[in-house]
C-alpha cells in the first residue's frame, strides 16, 4: 500500500505494476531460459559423451549398461548400398592425412543398446563374443584412437557379424543414427553370414550407403574390387580345439570330404569318386545317431564309422571345401588350421583376402563343373609342391585365420596399405612365412625400374656444424668424372647453412636439404633430388678418398648394383664367453660390413631403409645416435643374400685434423654401443643376414710396375 500511495503521489505510472502471481510466473520462464542457454552453450563447448571413450572394452562398460537409444519409426534409413563405389569415389582419404607412422586411426562408435518404439531389440542376440573379441582387439592396437576428430575410420559397435540375429530396417536406422555416419562414409562394417532364406544374399541385406563392407561370403556380382575387403568366416573351433602343427608330407588319405549338408548332386559325384578310388578318398558326413548338440558338430561319421571333427582333416593332403548355402565356409578355417590343402569349388567366390594374399600357394581351386575330374587334377600336383601348400595353408591359417583379432588387424592393415600405398607392405611380407621370408632371397633390382633420370651418381653429404670439412669434402668429390649431383643433408637446426657466396663452386648442381630433426636416419631418405641409381653416401670428415678411390668405386657399383660398396671394412664376430655378437674394427682377412661414412648403394635402399626397416630399427638408431649404417648393412644383406663389397686397400679415412669432440664414432663407449646394434639387429630381423667375404676389389694394374699414364685409376691411395 505505501508503493501504491508513493507512486500515485507522483501521477500515473509509465510501467504498469505487475500482479504478483505474473511477476513469479515471468521470473521463473525467465530462468529457464537462461539456464537452457546456458546449458546449451556448454553442450557446444564441452566435449560430447556419444563420441568420446577414454578406451573401448566391454571390461568398462557392460552391455547392460550402456545407454538405450529408442528409434523412432519415422527413422531415416539409408540407401541400399552403391556397388560403383571405389576408394576415390566413396571414401574421404583427407580424413586420414599424413602421419610419420603411415597408420590410419580406427574410432570404435561407444557401446549402445537399440530398440524401437516398442522396446525391442534391434538384434537377437546383442553383442556376440566374436564382435567383442573384433573390437577389443582392434581397441588394443596401433589403429585404435579416442579422439574422434583425429579418426580416419569408424566402426560401430552394432553387431552385424551374423545376418540372421539381426532386424534389417531397424539395424539400417541404427546405423543412420551414428552421429559420423554422414552417408556411411569412411565407415567399416563386419559381416560373416550374409543373406539369409530363400536367396542367401552374398553380402550383407543391410541398407548401409557409403560404407566398406569386410564380408565374409562376397561373389564377384557384389564384391566392389579395391573397396570391399574379402575376410573368412570365423570358425569357434579354432579357439576350442588345439591341432598342434603337423609336418608336411604325406597323408594317411589323398582327399577327404567332411562337409555335411552339401548339395545332393554335389554328393553324388563325390559318392561316385569313392567308388572309383576307394581308401585313398574318405567321404564324411554328420552322424545320425548322434544326439544333436556340441559334441555331435565335432564328429562325422562313414558308414557307421566316428571321426572326431578337425582332428580327422589332418590325416589327409587335400580337403574338399565345397559352396554351402552361403558362399563363404567355415571349413575353409579348420582345414587351413589342419595343414590340409584345402580344394574349393566355389564359383565366383572372392576368396578371403585375396586382395593381398595367393591363393594359387595354398589351395586348388577348381570349377565346380570340373568335380569329376578333381582326383585327377590333384594326382597331377608334385609331391614337393603339396609340401609346399600343406606348409602354406597352415601359415595362412596362423597369420590372418586363427582369432577374431587376427581377421580384423589384417582387414585394417589392408585398408592401411590402399591409404599409404607407398608404405604398403610387399607381396613378401604378405606371403612369405618367417622361415622363408629369412632364407629366400628377394632382390628388389630384378624388379622393373624406371630408368634414372640422370647418369652418373648422387654424392648425399650429411652434416652438422663442421664447415671447413664440409667443404675440402665437396671440392674433392666434385673432381669425379661421374659425379652428377651433390646434396648435403644439413641436419643442424639450431645454425643456418653457410650463405650461398661462400661455398665452393663446382661444376655439377649442389643442393643443401635442411632437415626438421636432427636424425642419422637422414642420411637415408628418398630425395626427390636424388635422379640417378646410385648414391655415395659419404660424412663430412672424409677428406682422404681420392677422385681416383672414388670413381673406381662407382664402377664397382655399376658391376654389383645390388650390393654396398664401400670403403671402411668392418667385421662381426660371435663372442662364444658372452653368447652374443661382437663389432670388429681391427684389420682382419674377412669383411662382413661397409660403413656407409663412404660407400656406393642403389637409391631404392633408401625407400626400403625409410619405409620397410623390419621392427622398430630405424627409431632405434635415431634414438640413440648411432648404428645407421649397420642397420643399411643388414638391411641389404637380408635383402639380397650377398655380401658387401670392400674396395680399395686404404683403412684409415677419418678427417686428421678432427677431433675427437667432433666424430661421434670416436666416442670411448662407440665400440660397446655398436656390438649392441648389432645384438639388437639381430633380434629383430629373427636371424644373422650378415655375410662374411674374404676379398676386396682393386684395379687390375693397381700393383702392377707400369707406367702410371696406363693405370685407369693410379691415384689410388695408401694403407
Amino acid at each position: 500500500m505505501y508503493t501504491s500511495g508513493k507512486y500515485s503521489s507522483r501521477g500515473p505510472a509509465l510501467i504498469p505494476r505487475m500482479k504478483t502471481k505474473h511477476r513469479i510466473y515471468y521470473i521463473t520462464l525467465f530462468s529457464v531460459v537462461l539456464l537452457g542457454l546456458i546449458a546449451t552453450g556448454m553442450f557446444q563447448f564441452w566435449p560430447h559423451s556419444i563420441e568420446s571413450t577414454a578406451d573401448w572394452t566391454l571390461d568398462k562398460r557392460s552391455v547392460h549398461d550402456a545407454p538405450l537409444i529408442r528409434l523412432p519409426v519415422s527413422s531415416p534409413i539409408p540407401e541400399r548400398g552403391d556397388l560403383s563405389c571405389r576408394m576415390h569415389t566413396c571414401f574421404d582419404v583427407y580424413r586420414c592425412g599424413y602421419n610419420p607412422k603411415n597408420r590410419i586411426k580406427v574410432y570404435i562408435y561407444p557401446l549402445q543398446r537399440f530398440v524401437d518404439e516398442l522396446g525391442v531389440p534391434i538384434s537377437s542376440t546383442g553383442l556376440s563374443r566374436e564382435y567383442n573379441d573384433l573390437l577389443s582387439a582392434i581397441s588394443d592396437s596401433d589403429f585404435y584412437t579416442d579422439d574422434v576428430t583425429r579418426a580416419c575410420l569408424f566402426i560401430p559397435s552394432i553387431d552385424v557379424l551374423n545376418q540372421n540375429s539381426l532386424r534389417i530396417r531397424e539395424t539400417a536406422q541404427a546405423l543412420a543414427m551414428l552421429p559420423r555416419w554422414d552417408k556411411g562414409m569412411n565407415h567399416l562394417l563386419f559381416n560373416m553370414l550374409p543373406g539369409g532364406p530363400p536367396d542367401y544374399n552374398t553380402a550383407l541385406d543391410v541398407p548401409r550407403d557409403r560404407a566398406l563392407l569386410a564380408g565374409g561370403g562376397f561373389s564377384t556380382w557384389t564384391y566392389r574390387q579395391g573397396y570391399d575387403v574379402s575376410i573368412p568366416v570365423y570358425s569357434p573351433l579354432s579357439a576350442d580345439v588345439d591341432l598342434p602343427e603337423r609336418q608336411p608330407g604325406p597323408r594317411h588319405y589323398f582327399v577327404l570330404s567332411s562337409q555335411t549338408a552339401i548339395h545332393r548332386e554335389y554328393r553324388a559325384e563325390l559318392e561316385r569318386l569313392k567308388e572309383e578310388n576307394g581308401e585313398a578318398l574318405l567321404l564324411l558326413d554328420k552322424c545320425s545317431n548322434l544326439s544333436q548338440g556340441a559334441a555331435s558338430a565335432r564328429k562325422r561319421c562313414y558308414k557307421g564309422q566316428v571321426y572326431d571333427y578337425p582332428q580327422i582333416l589332418q590325416e589327409s593332403s587335400f580337403c574338399v571345401v565345397l559352396r554351402g548355402a552361403r558362399l563363404g565356409q567355415a571349413a575353409l578355417s579348420d582345414v587351413l588350421q589342419a595343414g590340409c590343402v584345402p580344394v574349393i569349388l566355389a564359383d565366383s567366390y572372392i576368396l578371403p583376402f585375396s586382395e593381398v594374399l595367393d591363393w594359387k600357394r595354398a589351395s586348388v581351386v577348381i570349377p565346380e563343373e570340373k568335380l569329376s575330374e578333381m582326383y585327377t587334377i590333384l594326382k597331377s600336383i608334385p609331391h614337393r609342391q603339396v609340401e609346399e601348400m600343406q606348409r602354406q595353408a597352415r601359415w595362412f591359417w596362423e597369420a590372418y585365420f586363427s582369432s577374431m583379432k587376427a581377421i580384423g588387424l589384417t582387414t585394417l592393415q589392408i585398408i592401411n596399405d590402399r591409404i599409404y600405398p607407398y608404405a604398403a607392405r610387399t607381396y613378401e611380407q604378405w606371403n612369405n612365412p618367417p622361415v622363408v621370408k629369412w632364407s629366400s632371397v628377394n632382390s628388389p633390382l630384378f624388379l622393373p625400374l624406371i630408368p634414372p633420370r640422370a647418369p652418373g651418381f648422387t654424392a648425399v653429404v650429411l652434416t652438422y656444424d663442421r664447415v671447413e670439412s664440409l667443404f675440402r669434402v665437396i671440392t674433392e668429390i666434385s673432381k669425379v668424372p661421374s659425379l652428377a649431383k651433390l646434396l648435403v643433408v644439413w641436419n643442424n637446426q639450431n645454425k643456418s647453412p653457410p650463405e650461398e657466396t661462400l661455398w665452393p663452386k663446382i661444376s655439377v648442381p649442389l643442393k643443401v636439404v635442411r632437415t626438421k630433426e636432427n636424425k642419422l636416419s637422414n642420411r637415408f631418405f628418398p630425395y626427390d633430388e636424388i635422379e640417378t641409381e646410385a648414391v655415395l653416401a659419404i660424412d663430412d670428415d672424409i677428406i682422404m678418398l681420392t677422385s681416383d678411390e672414388l670413381q673406381f668405386g662407382y664402377e664397382v657399383w655399376r658391376e654389383f648394383p645390388d650390393r654396398l660398396v664401400g670403403y671402411p671394412g668392418r667385421l662381426h664376430l660371435w663372442d662364444h664367453e658372452m653368447g652374443k655378437w661382437k663389432y670388429e674394427s681391427e684389420w682382419t682377412n674377412e669383411v662382413s660390413m661397409v660403413l656407409t661414412g663412404a660407400a656406393f648403394y642403389h637409391k631404392y635402399f633408401n625407400y626400403l631403409y625409410t619405409y620397410k626397416m623390419p621392427g622398430d630399427i630405424k627409431n632405434w638408431v635415431d634414438a640413440h645416435m648411432n648404428c645407421e649404417d649397420i642397420a643399411m648393412n643388414f638391411l641389404v644383406a637380408n635383402i639380397t643374400g650377398k655380401a658387401p663389397i670392400k674396395v680399395t686397400p686404404r683403412k684409415k679415412f677419418k678427417c686428421p685434423e678432427c677431433t675427437a669432440i667432433d666424430g661421434l664414432s670416436l666416442d670411448q663407449t662407440h665400440m660397446v654401443e655398436r656390438s649392441e646394434c648389432i645384438n639388437k639387429f639381430a633380434s629383430v630381423f629373427g636371424t644373422m643376414p650378415l655375410k662374411v667375404v674374404e676379398h676386396r676389389a682393386d684395379p687390375v694394374l693397381y700393383k702392377d710396375d707400369f707406367p702410371e699414364k696406363l693405370k685407369s685409376f693410379p691415384n689410388i691411395g695408401s694403407l
